[in-house]
């Protein structure tokens, strides 16, 4: 057992409740590195979030005082490197997708590492827990206490909103000056952000944002000063958990994985999800309501500002204010 005043030398996340929000902090140890432990952590989180019906958000924030994530633990990356012959990029993915099959059989997943395979299946680990987190109804917001270079900017962009503190602080990917490349999605989820012509160049460059260059350029959605941070991301949070978590996986999976279908694909993906929710017991409630109301007042509900308002802040239109939708 670890004794209370040593320093942490693995990763940890420390849950704490704050009703239908979680605020999840991120320990990377003294240098607020992402490693192995982290991984697992991680992944057992959001596991947790998307499963149960009364967590509908979760800000993540870094326990180092001006840091979120710095990167990877590098010694891991090395030594996941070591002891394989050289590849090409198309047996790399045929890899890739092997350890994909691989981590969703537990016992074949637990065999393999023992192997040398065992980096590679932590590292693919991240990549679905990220995707994961898109496809959620529960919104995950990145408070981003400090800086964030390569897998903590990564992490950042998986994430629904990114509120960042104001200061001496840098977002970007770092990669190319080690003679690596992204590894936990910068290369697909910034573009998705800023665009293809912004992100190459900054990310052949090595060169991070500012968090008013990130800012400006929609990297991130807002900046704040840091003794605010948490408290306004929690308040985001708390406001956008107040909408139908199963809309909000629906409307997330449309927009992340039906935006890079062509237009045919993704319309379909979209119909597909409003036809789940349309006949939902949830919906058919509330749409029933909003007729009656009409029916009552002779106008749309959504047509008086006021009642708008309302809606917008409590996250339903009509009904019972105080119920959350979806728990």
């Amino acid at each position: 057992m670890r004794n209370k005043q040593e320093p942490r030398t693995d990763g940890h996340i420390d849950v704490e409740n704050h009703g239908a929000v979680l605020v999840a902090r991120i320990d990377g140890g003294p240098h607020a590195l992402f490693d192995a432990a982290l991984t697992k952590q991680l992944k057992e989180l959001v596991d947790r979030a998307d499963r149960d019906p009364n967590i509908h958000a979760v800000v993540f924030t870094g326990t180092h005082p001006d840091r979120f994530l710095s990167h990877s633990d590098v010694a891991w990356l090395q030594q996941g490197g070591v002891g394989f012959p050289p590849i090409n990029t198309r047996v790399a993915g045929i890899v890739s997708r092997m350890a994909r099959l691989i981590n969703k059989v537990p016992v074949v997943r637990t065999l393999a590492g023992m192997t040398r395979l065992k980096t590679l299946l932590q590292l693919d680990s991240f990549h679905a827990t990220f995707l994961k987190m898109n496809a959620s109804g529960t919104v995950f917001v990145a408070a981003l206490n400090g800086s964030a270079l390569a897998v903590g900017a990564e992490f950042a962009w998986a994430c629904d909103l990114r509120i960042m503190a104001d200061g001496d602080f840098v977002i970007g990917l770092s990669e190319v000056l080690l003679a690596l490349t992204p590894g936990g999605g910068g290369s697909q989820r910034l573009p998705r952000l800023i665009g293809t012509q912004q992100s190459l160049v900054t990310i052949l460059q090595g060169k991070p944002f500012t968090p008013a260059e990130a800012l400006a350029l929609g990297a991130i959605d807002e900046v704040v000063p840091q003794n605010q941070l948490l408290a306004r991301a929690i308040e985001r949070a708390e406001y956008l958990s107040l909408r139908s978590k199963q809309s909000i996986g629906a409307i997330k999976r449309s927009i992340y994985f039906g935006s890079s279908l062509s237009l045919e694909e993704g319309l379909q993906l979209e119909h597909a999800e409003f036809l789940v929710r349309d006949q939902s017991k949830e919906a058919q409630e509330r749409m029933l309501a909003y007729i009656a109301a009409t029916e009552a007042t002779g106008e749309l509900p959504l047509l008086n500002r006021e009642t708008y308002a309302r809606a917008l802040s409590t996250g339903r239109v009509g009904g019972s204010e105080s119920h959350r939708p979806g728990a």
